[in-house]
């Protein structure tokens, strides 16, 4: 016998983690830019699922003929650079989802999508997670795990950040964060309290949701 399977769904449940939860973020019916959106699988969903205005800017051309092809709007574009183009308030979220450690200029990359948007939310793997620091701490050797999946001499990442390290940037350029949470690959939420640290060992990877005080 067939069953039908309903493609949001389908999507929803395959769809990387942090863009699941960064999807429950985002209100219906608002304008959305994903920057470093990949194969555009957040902006289709939010399109699909909560009637928004979504689109986004990808750095790898692979990825983004690949968005194209599925008729998503995605341009060509790096996060470092070419946020500078976009006018003062074109949005009302704006997402980065796992890039900020990625970026030459993470400061100044906030800086710019909170110009262009009203909100900005972001996830980034948290590198004070235990067993990160285990791995340092027993081996003497950069980590890798299912977040921090390549070697030290081909990642991307070239600002790894703890959820304490965000927290302080934050204060420091005086955003406010609204939403905050630390989770690990399965979903289990990591302990909240920001004081304790508790989030800061135990969660893999955090999501912010943030505007200007």
């Amino acid at each position: 016998m067939n069953v039908a399977v309903d493609p949001v769904r389908y999507v929803a449940k395959n769809m990387r983690l942090d863009l699941r939860l960064i999807a429950e973020m985002v209100e219906p019916g608002t304008r959305v830019l994903d920057i470093g959106c990949g194969d555009g699988a957040l902006i289709e969903h939010l399109f699909r699922t909560r009637g928004c205005d979504a689109r986004g800017i990808e750095i790898d051309m692979a990825e983004v003929t690949r968005a194209i092809a599925h008729g998503l709007p995605v341009m060509h574009g790096d996060a470092d650079n070419d946020l500078a183009q976009y006018p003062d308030g074109a949005f009302d979220y704006v997402v980065l989802s796992r890039t900020l450690q990625a970026v030459e200029r993470p400061r100044e990359v906030l800086r710019q999508m909170l110009r262009i948007g009203e909100r900005a939310i972001v996830s980034f793997p948290n590198f004070g997670h235990w067993l990160v620091r285990w791995q340092l701490l027993w081996t003497g050797r950069m980590p890798m795990n299912a977040v921090w999946a390549r070697p030290w001499h081909e990642t991307p990442n070239i600002h790894p950040c703890t959820i304490r390290d965000f927290f302080a940037l934050c204060d420091d350029e005086g955003y406010r964060v609204e939403k905050w949470l630390a989770v690990d690959e399965d979903g289990q939420r990591a302990p909240r309290r920001r004081f304790s640290g508790l989030a800061n060992l135990f969660g893999e990877q955090a999501l912010f949701q943030l505007r200007k005080v």
